[in-house]
């Protein structure tokens, strides 16, 4: 129930938890001095005045505001640009923004350690913050053998992989889970959180299926040599290719084991290919270590969504601009469909992504 201010404006929750949630923060675990990320919204409301859901990672921030298009609910993104969304420690404003918000999206227990803390304060809080579990209800396969649990370097449910909305059909279980969740935050709009839903399961993510699928299927070659930490292999598992991780921890900062360096040669000798996929957000080093002492003549970017570039900000990409512009371009590459310049998407765009530099 609100009340008054002294200026006779009604204070709201909102409102008083603003005022008290500082001191309340100021010692929760883990933190570190790292900015929010800037605020993106995809729908109306974004004076302020309407519900608002803060999203733990990008992909479901992304599918949040397109879920809640042309309704009063503002969908913002928690992670920093530049950032993975499982890599980095927030500090106490984040934690703050979400008890401050109408509803949480996260990923599930076991994966972002910072937002599980976060919810154990905001649930400690005793706020009425909506938490919408994003992976509620989805298969996990099981994690490759060559990991152990000390190995994965990050949380996940024992034994799964929790990287599921690289599938874009696990991913569209994701989608309906928002839509629900919105649905009973602002009941309202609820047909149109629904109609949204289904237009973009079915008008984009079943069409970047179809293009991942017709991007196998023309491939002579069944293996991808990846630069890149261990979350790709929902990829593998929908499309029946082999996804070839240098870094086969889970983690994006993951260490290179002179094992994995002769393993990688090997896969690159016996099929012959000429260039590999390289983690955008991740180092550069291992790429162009296999770039000198293999036959290996470039890398190309390709990432799991977990995290955006100022220049994609600035464009608006989500899921599906990423999709298109970044990963389907490199896998046609690496697959020896496509030379560079048959597969870039833009002018530009081989010079920009061949061998390119981190961020």
């Amino acid at each position: 129930m609100s009340r008054d201010s002294d200026d006779g404006r009604a204070v709201t929750r909102r409102d008083a938890l603003r005022a008290g949630a500082a001191t309340a923060l100021a010692g929760v675990a883990g933190c570190t001095s790292l900015p929010s990320a800037p605020v993106g919204t995809g729908s109306a409301g974004s004076d302020g005045d309407g519900p608002v859901a803060v999203a733990s990672f990008f992909s479901f921030f992304d599918f949040g505001r397109k879920v809640a298009d042309g309704t009063p609910l503002t969908v913002e993104n928690l992670v920093p640009t530049g950032l993975h969304g499982h890599g980095w420690e927030p500090n106490a404003s984040i934690t703050r923004r979400i008890i401050e918000a109408d509803a949480f999206v996260h990923v599930g227990e076991d994966f972002q350690p910072w937002a599980d803390r976060a919810i154990r304060t905001v649930e400690a809080d005793d706020a009425d913050t909506a938490m919408i579990n994003a992976r509620e209800g989805i298969d996990l396969v099981d994690l490759a053998a060559s990991l152990n649990r000390d190995e994965e370097g990050v949380g996940a449910e024992r034994g799964k992989d929790p990287h599921f909305w690289l599938d874009p059909q696990r991913a569209k279980r994701s989608v309906d889970n928002i839509a629900a969740g919105f649905a009973a935050l602002v009941p309202d709009h609820a047909g149109r959180f629904r109609e949204n839903a289904e237009r973009y399961k079915s008008d984009v993510l079943d069409r970047i299926d179809a293009g991942y699928e017709a991007i196998f299927e023309r491939s002579d070659r069944d293996v991808v040599q990846l630069a890149a930490h261990n979350a790709f292999q929902y990829i593998g598992v929908r499309y029946g290719v082999r996804m070839r991780p240098l870094v086969t921890s889970l983690a994006a900062s993951g260490d290179v084991k002179p094992a994995d360096i002769r393993e990688a040669t090997r896969v690159i000798r016996e099929n012959d290919i000429r260039y590999i996929a390289n983690g955008v957000f991740e180092s550069q080093r291992p790429a162009r270590q296999l770039v000198r002492e293999t036959a290996v003549e470039a890398y190309f970017p390709v990432t799991p969504y977990a995290g955006v570039r100022d220049e994609w900000v600035a464009e608006n990409w989500g899921y599906e601009e990423i999709a298109y512009n970044i990963n389907m371009p490199t896998l046609d590459i690496v697959l020896g469909n496509e030379t560079p310049e048959a597969a870039a998407p833009t002018d530009g765009w081989v010079e920009q992504w061949r061998n390119f530099e981190p961020i």
